[in-house]
């Protein structure tokens, strides 16, 4: 095969090829599973669980509430913004029940993101926690919000627990500012308004071509946009990751855990990895998650998952690396892990590594986009992994690579990656240009704006962000490839490398480094990567770091680290 197209044979136990037909709407998917598994565990948190059966029940009555208490239409755009508890699934299966399009929403953002989000997205509904109704109540005059209803940490608790742990949030833990939103209805209330109207109407969007997520992305490059997932993206996706899960291991057994598998749920479900693979595709299959609010509370994160036999674990590079740094997390019962995702972020050969020797099952690493609902490919798991790849392409997944040109490179050469399959984005809401400039010019490929590399076998490695790239001397230095080596020091627990002008280069490399040892110094790193890195990829400088920054899920923003380094220059006497 001269081109870099690939649609070949995937691994064993996996389908080419998934059956759209199955279902039309992302809602048949979730009353189906509600049904089916009703008496089963669904979601936990806090160290309280609720049933198929409730969600179904407590979703049922948001979405009645929705369509008597408020003058919400089918397609009208609702906003949630919440961490992973409990109101989370409840808030989106009653939202999509109703018949809105749903924009998640990071809690994280700025005022200044919220209030781009919410009046580019048009939403007039917002679900938010209490911990970020300050932030609405400074913003609402300028958005088009009609309807706020906000919830606390503990609301879906039993009364004595849930008093407790909500009055030590506000008054103990100083976690929520004091708000004035006089027109804001509880979630509870709410909830309790739903269930008294009665049952709610069955006028979800049909329609598999109907945007039903607005799902944000960009906003670490420029502004974000919204892009548009339809029913037939998100249902193709969950199908696709169900069907991956049918791989076969080294020893031909099913690497999908056994039906009401226990999954830890840590990364953020308004992230649409987390909301693809938990709220829909484990869901479907009657497993049980395990959510973590706030992962990067690591005393937290082990006391939250230690009373529990994991059978699976969602996460990515930076998170498995705090979980093994601590103490008590190799008492934790693995006995029973079989699989172990990461995605996200690029997954380091020697935390794979390390993580094997502690819990006994491989990463298999994924990678996907927000555009692409998002799964893309998937490595297998099970003993076939293949280290410094993504794996191969989910079912229905066509793939290849291009150069400057737009012109296909041959397998094993480097070029942009494109994707054609089923998941592939609508487009971005409202946003024309920016959806025909990230197609290629017939319409049929997504440009995903990643470098990679696709061999024989259909493997693919993702080499850099096409914008990442650093060009010292007119070579191309990839900054995955310095941090993949740097992170395989001993003394180095996560670092991150950009390009920053240098008179006689162009572009050197900078590296910034958070070191597990204090006596590590700058000539140690630096023959480190000697021994390592052919000579221009070398670090010219590095810079010690006690953090560096992320996003929600922990991918570090290497544009943050570009802006700091920008500013200083300007700051500098001419």
């Amino acid at each position: 095969m001269d081109a870099s197209f690939w649609d070949g044979k995937r691994a064993p136990g996996v389908p080419d090829t998934i059956d759209l037909s199955e279902f039309n709407a992302v809602v048949e998917v979730i009353e189906g599973a509600m049904q089916r598994y009703a008496d089963r565990p669904a979601f936990t948190s806090i160290n309280y669980t609720l049933t198929y059966r409730q969600i179904d029940e407590y979703s049922a009555a948001f979405a009645a509430y929705l369509q008597n208490y408020t003058n919400l239409k089918p397609g009208d755009r609702i906003a949630i913004q919440m961490p992973n508890i409990l109101q989370f699934p409840i808030a989106m299966y009653g939202a999509l029940r109703a018949g809105l399009v749903v924009v998640n929403t990071n809690p994280l953002y700025t005022e200044r993101e919220m209030l781009h989000q919410f009046n580019d997205s048009g939403a007039k509904a917002l679900v938010c926690m209490d911990v970020f109704a300050r932030s609405v109540q400074n913003i609402k005059a300028d958005t088009g919000l009609e309807h706020i209803i906000v919830t606390s940490l503990a609301d879906m608790l039993p009364l004595l627990k849930r008093t407790v742990i909500n009055a030590a949030a506000r008054y103990i833990k100083k976690m929520v500012p004091a708000y004035s939103l006089p027109e804001a209805i509880s979630f509870r209330k709410a909830l309790a308004q739903g269930q008294q109207a009665g049952p709610h109407q069955a006028n979800y969007i049909r329609d598999p071509d109907a945007t039903i997520i607005l799902q944000y992305t960009g906003g670490t490059t420029g502004v974000a946009k919204g892009a548009e997932l339809t029913n037939r993206n998100l249902v193709a996706n969950m199908l696709q990751a169900k069907a991956q899960l049918s791989q076969q291991d080294e020893h031909g057994q099913t690497i999908k855990p056994a039906d009401g598998a226990k999954i830890v749920a840590p990364l953020p479900l308004y992230h649409i990895y987390s909301f693809t693979v938990h709220l829909m595709a484990l869901f479907n299959m009657g497993d049980h998650s395990i959510l973590i609010a706030n992962p990067r509370d690591t005393n937290m994160f082990v006391r939250m998952i230690k009373p529990h036999q994991l059978t699976g674990f969602i996460g990515l590079n930076t998170l498995f690396v705090s979980l093994m740094q601590h103490p008590e997390f190799a008492q934790c019962d693995f006995s029973k892990l079989k699989l172990t995702l990461s995605g996200g972020t690029a997954l380091m050969d020697d935390t794979a590594r390390r993580w094997k020797e502690l819990t006994g099952c491989g990463i298999s690493e994924a990678y996907g986009l927000t555009e692409c609902s998002p799964a893309v490919t998937m490595n297998p798991a099970g003993g076939l992994e293949r280290m410094g790849t993504v794996g191969q392409a989910v079912p229905a997944t066509a793939l290849k690579c291009i150069d400057d040109q737009g012109n296909e490179v041959p397998i094993g050469e480097r070029g942009e990656l494109c994707v054609q399959g089923p998941q592939v984005m609508k487009g971005y809401w409202n946003r024309p240009e920016a959806t025909a400039e990230s197609f290629t010019p017939d319409g049929k490929w997504f440009r995903t704006g990643d470098v990679a590399i696709i061999d024989d076998d259909g493997f693919v490695s993702i080499v850099d962000r096409i914008k990442d790239m650093i060009l010292v001397s007119g070579f191309n230095v990839y900054p995955n490839e310095i941090e993949d080596v740097v992170a395989n020091h001993p003394a180095v627990e996560n670092c991150a490398a950009i390009g920053v002008p240098d008179d006689k280069t162009g572009e050197a490399v900078k590296l910034f480094v958070i070191a597990s040892d204090p006596n590590v110094t700058v000539d140690d790193l630096r023959a480190y990567c000697r021994e390592n890195l052919t000579a221009y990829k070398i670090p010219r400088h590095i810079e010690f770091r006690e953090e560096l920054p992320m996003t929600p899920v922990g991918k570090i923003l290497r544009r943050e680290l570009k802006d700091e380094e920008e500013a200083k220059r300007e700051a500098e006497p001419a």
